[in-house]
């Protein structure tokens, strides 16, 4: 079946945009603030460094929610579903403050993980209700190089908080941000409306998503790039306290290995609207994040250069290719495709629930966690054959 994407009913509307931009800064800030010390909060309760069982099962109730997202959204609105979300975070987080720890803590701090992905597809799908195809990645751009601004500031200021205030610090500060996000979401998206139409059965929906070959590519390299965020996200951190680094050290490199989200995206994402498309860049980018990856693990070095060198290469790839997996995506659907979107952005649990599995499977044979940087070097470098395979968007300059 040939893929029409000439259809599309699109309205540009810049203030909603910049106010989506606002929350993905706060959002970001917000979800960086816990990411890297989830394992860590994991790993204290349960005594382990193998920790995956937790982000499995947590991925595996986001992968169902993901794949029936639209049918809420069609009952209360985009917008609404947004706003139950960060109930969902609130009351979570709040729980986490008050709660010692324990295995109760474990169980609401999944409910956070939970709540925060839905939170991220919401805001993905509002934005795109804002934009217009021509200008996709220079939209998406932006968006991604503000919300991962606020993402690179927050990890030296979490473990900061972890190292002279403990876990109670984090969740005081967390809930203090969502609760802000939350009012400011309020104002932004009030008397929008965002409700939804097309009844379809996930069967249905699969399907149809199955038959479009390029929808399929990309979502393969999103997985890849899901796979790569799952582990480094999980087991980085650990590596670097088995190996005897500080919290406030392993929080300083973070925050550096971040960077290229911001340098690289807003120009990458321009340079595909305007002359290239995304094909070329995103076979470059898988490669590096993979040749990369895999030097951690040959490489026995435990200096600490060496390693932020080789893990900021790694997200030089992984920026690019999350600006262009996003720009190539929402350049053949539009706002009103929700379901696609879900479909979509599943890519993030299936690859935290696979990720999990193989890397837990992984330490049950062996305890190096350096092992991980393998599995997840031959994960991406498998993106390189959906890669080559996508049928390119043409640019700005190559339609004139």
């Amino acid at each position: 079946m040939a893929e029409n994407f000439l259809n599309h009913k699109e309205k540009l509307n810049i203030d909603n945009i910049k106010f989506t931009n606002l929350i993905s800064f706060l959002m970001g800030f917000s979800s960086s603030l816990l990411a890297y010390i989830l394992s860590l909060y994991f790993k204290v309760i349960s005594g382990t460094d193998n920790v995956g069982i937790f982000f499995l099962i947590s991925y595996l109730i986001i992968l169902i929610i993901f794949l029936n997202l639209h049918k809420l959204a069609q009952k209360i609105g985009k917008s609404y579903l947004f706003y139950l979300t960060f109930v969902i975070k609130i009351i979570a987080i709040t729980a986490l403050f008050y709660l010692p720890l324990s295995i109760l803590g474990i169980i609401f701090l999944m409910i956070y993980i939970i709540g925060d992905a839905m939170s991220w597809v919401c805001l993905d799908i509002i934005l795109e209700f804002f934009s217009v195809d021509k200008m996709s990645g220079r939209i998406r751009g932006v968006y991604l190089t503000i919300g991962n601004a606020g993402f690179i500031l927050a990890p030296f200021l979490s473990f900061q908080i972890l190292d002279i205030f403990g876990f109670k610090g984090i969740f005081f500060a967390s809930f203090v941000i969502q609760f802000l996000i939350f009012s400011i979401s309020l104002m932004a998206f009030r008397g929008v409306d965002h409700t939804f139409k097309r009844k379809e059965t996930t069967i249905q929906l699969l399907k149809r998503v199955f038959k479009r070959k390029n929808i399929m590519r990309i979502y393969y390299i999103s997985f890849v790039l899901d796979f790569f965020y799952a582990l480094m996200v999980i087991y980085t951190p650990l590596y670097f306290l088995q190996i005897g680094y500080s919290l406030s050290q392993i929080g300083l490199v973070f925050s550096i290995i971040l960077i290229p989200f911001v340098l690289f995206q807003y120009p990458v994402g321009i340079l595909a609207d305007k002359k290239t498309g995304e094909k070329e860049f995103l076979i470059f980018s898988i490669f590096i994040m993979g040749v990369a990856t895999l030097i951690l693990y040959l490489f026995n070095y435990k200096d600490i250069l060496f390693l932020t060198t080789i893990l900021f290469v790694t997200r030089v790839g992984a920026s690019i290719i999350e600006i262009l997996r996003d720009s190539y995506f929402y350049k053949k659907i539009d706002g009103y495709d929700l379901d696609i979107i879900d479909f979509f952005r599943t890519s993030r649990p299936v690859g935290y629930i696979i990720a999990t599995i193989l890397s837990s499977f992984l330490l049950l044979l062996s305890f190096d966690i350096k092992l991980i940087f393998l599995l997840i070097a031959i994960v991406s470098l498998s993106g390189l054959y959906p890669a080559f395979k996508l049928v390119d968007n043409k640019s700005e300059r190559e339609r004139i």
